[in-house]
């Protein structure tokens, strides 16, 4: 069976010189009309973004057909290792020359990393300058960039005109007002299942760390030494909102992308697998579910070998003790989130079995937990005394690894017939195990 699967386009119109996102009301000639994967690539050919539809207002996830190799570069330059680095270090971590790398993103994405990091950069600060009251210096520090004179240039060619004016443009609809914290929406694609989700994370909600009330998702997260909380829950239109409470706001880009991995915002809806005989009627009756993902990946890998052999309950049980031993207390927060999780060298020399061979063989470096291809993160995790290869698979779909199909559905779904989700074969276990 041949399978059509989902891809976001952008549209650019070359008598015009402007892109837009799918929806747009703009109506070009077909024949003037470039389309586009990544609205990164649509400004490397030129194009500036549409002042109707904003392009930089919604979700734009990578197509997870392009080569795995492809998506965990895209993954580290979300996480700001361009920031302040180069391509040349960029291919170092995914053992390549920087020329190829820049071949491949070309080949697959339509832009070079650099160009890729430098629009993320852009279409972050802009959503900053629309919704929040952060003076332009500190827009352009939570947003990534470097240098106030790099931000006002790269705004410059991205959105052909400086950020003063640009939040000057912004509409009395887009500003967000916040008793406490910071307020920022984070889009998505449509359909979207919020209640899933957050179902999803009140059964696992490690304690002192996690909790949800009211339909609202709240963490402790650190900081370089600093400590903030999050809280994540439904907002009007196609979006969550985050509410950041945090010690400085710069890096703060890389907070909100990790928050919405976490959430699964960032990925694509499941209207790939329609047309599958067994998916199709799942996708179906729950169109909105996404993959789940992770805030902490320690924090993940932890509560996956606890769980091999207890219940949810018993999981969360064991780590809160492990929290209130090993965590860092943070004061002045609700009763219900007062620390932060442990870090790997913290529970190297503090905990025992299974917990601190993994986190011995994280804190040492035989175990790297982001960075690398789904093949060599499982084959590290398996090295580890007693953590089982079915696990590996559950850390690796956590960590944002598309691809993986954990060993233990195989009993239930013949390998052949996983083989035809390909390269979408998380989203299919999501399905399989939510039912």
């Amino acid at each position: 069976m041949a399978y059509t699967w989902h891809v976001t386009t952008y549209s650019a119109v070359v008598t015009t010189g402007i892109y837009c996102r799918p929806g747009c009301g703009a109506k070009p000639l077909a024949e003037n009309v470039r389309t586009f994967e990544l609205a990164a690539a649509a400004e490397a050919a030129g194009f500036r973004a549409c002042l109707r539809c904003r392009p930089y207002r919604v979700a734009g996830p990578v197509d997870a057909r392009a080569p795995e190799l492809v998506c965990r570069a895209v993954q580290l330059i979300i996480d700001g290792v361009l920031d302040d680095g180069t391509e040349a270090a960029l291919g170092e971590r995914l053992a390549m020359s920087p020329r190829h790398l820049r071949r491949l993103f070309r080949d697959h994405l339509g832009v070079t990393p650099d160009q890729l990091a430098r629009s993320r950069r852009a279409h972050f600060a802009r959503r900053l300058l629309d919704d929040s009251d952060l003076t332009v210096a500190d827009v352009a520090f939570a947003s990534g960039f470097g240098s106030l004179r790099q931000f006002n240039r790269e705004m410059r060619e991205v959105f052909r005109a400086a950020p003063r004016e640009l939040r000057d443009r912004r509409r009395r609809a887009d500003r967000l007002a916040a008793d406490g914290g910071l307020l920022m929406r984070l889009p998505y694609q449509p359909p979207y299942d919020w209640d899933a989700m957050v179902d999803h994370l009140a059964a696992r909600a490690v304690p002192g760390v996690e909790s949800v009330s009211d339909r609202v998702y709240r963490r402790t997260i650190g900081l370089d030494g600093g400590a903030g909380v999050l809280e994540i829950g439904p907002g009007e239109g196609d979006v969550l909102m985050l509410r950041a409470h945090l010690p400085y706001w710069e890096g703060l880009i890389h907070v909100v992308e990790r928050a919405a991995r976490l959430v699964g915002v960032a990925s694509e809806p499941a209207d790939r697998l329609l047309r599958d005989p067994l998916l199709g009627p799942l996708v179906v009756a729950r169109p909105g579910l996404r993959v789940p993902g992770a805030w902490g990946a320690l924090e993940i890998a932890v509560q996956a070998v606890t769980a091999q052999d207890h219940s949810l309950k018993e999981t969360r049980a064991q780590l809160g003790r492990l929290v209130k031993e090993c965590g860092q207390p943070v004061p002045g927060l609700t009763d219900r989130l007062t620390h932060l999780f442990p870090s790997a060298e913290v529970l190297a020399s503090s905990s025992t079995g299974i917990v601190q061979s993994l986190a011995a063989a994280v804190a040492d470096g035989r175990v790297s937990l982001e960075g690398g291809s789904s093949e060599v993160l499982l084959a590290q995790l398996t090295t580890v005394p007693g953590l089982m290869p079915d696990t590996a698979d559950w850390i690796a779909l956590r960590l944002g690894h598309q691809d993986v199909f954990p060993r233990s559905l195989h009993a239930e779904v013949a390998a052949e017939v996983s083989d035809r989700w390909r390269p979408h074969r998380a989203v299919a276990a999501t399905y399989l195990t939510t039912y």
